[in-house]
């Protein structure tokens, strides 16, 4: 896929954000869409079907962390990547974010430069394994193709990182998948994301799945069980 073709849709309340990010991403080829509050970003979301989304928290109307809720019941939109926007002390949870279904965040102010370099380390979650295949286990079915997830006869929706977070773990039902390994493998080494974010999606799998799936070795890492 051509930069040109990918869509990130930036939702801020401030201009000088929306202008000034919007600028260094349109520098890079990237088709820009802007809101300015959650509200905006709901309906452009379903309008445009972005490649990504880069979500303010605190914004007047609705803030990020409801329109990040409403965006991901959308299924048009499961593969949307959506990373909060997050000013430095503010009163944010990271838990809250990832519990809402996104991605990823970044902390503002941030410099140009390495803007750019995450939204393509971003970027590159989108992109599909040619190789993925349909798989069954016990009552789960996984078709890797299409991201989607069959329990019991009944499609789960799941946002893009507990989907790849689950594949993972369930390509080899048993092994103990260290977390620098799932750190790596589901987020990449260009991103810096903390331990707690796998444990928070390990707890929204549990919540989806089944609770005795997903085993704890303490110390190590976590491991699919059959």
């Amino acid at each position: 896929m051509n930069k040109k073709d990918i869509k990130i849709l930036l939702v801020d309340d401030e201009p000088d954000i929306l202008e000034i990010v919007g600028y260094n991403l349109s520098n890079e080829g990237y088709q820009i869409i802007k809101a300015e509050n959650g509200a905006q970003a709901v309906k452009k979301a379903k309008k445009e079907l972005p490649h990504l989304i880069i979500l303010d928290v605190m914004m007047p109307e609705m803030d990020g962390i409801e329109a990040c809720e409403i965006i991901r019941k959308n299924p048009d939109l499961k593969e949307t990547i959506i990373t909060f926007l997050t000013a430095r002390g503010e009163d944010y949870s990271q838990v809250a974010g990832f519990d809402a279904g996104a991605d990823d965040y970044i902390t503002k102010p941030i410099k140009p430069k390495v803007l750019v370099s995450k939204v393509k380390a971003l970027l590159r979650r989108f992109k599909q394994d040619a190789k993925s295949t349909t798989l069954k286990i016990g009552d789960l079915v996984i078709d890797r193709d299409e991201y989607k997830i069959i329990l019991k006869g009944k499609e789960i929706i799941l946002p893009r990182k507990e989907f790849e977070l689950l594949s993972l773990l369930t390509s080899k039902p048993g092994k103990v998948f260290k977390r620098d390994e799932i750190l790596d493998k589901v987020w990449g080494n260009e991103v810096i994301v903390g331990g707690r974010t796998i444990d928070v999606h390990i707890r929204k799998l549990r919540e989806k799945i089944g609770d005795d799936s997903f085993k704890t070795v303490k110390g190590v890492g976590y491991k699919f069980v059959d």
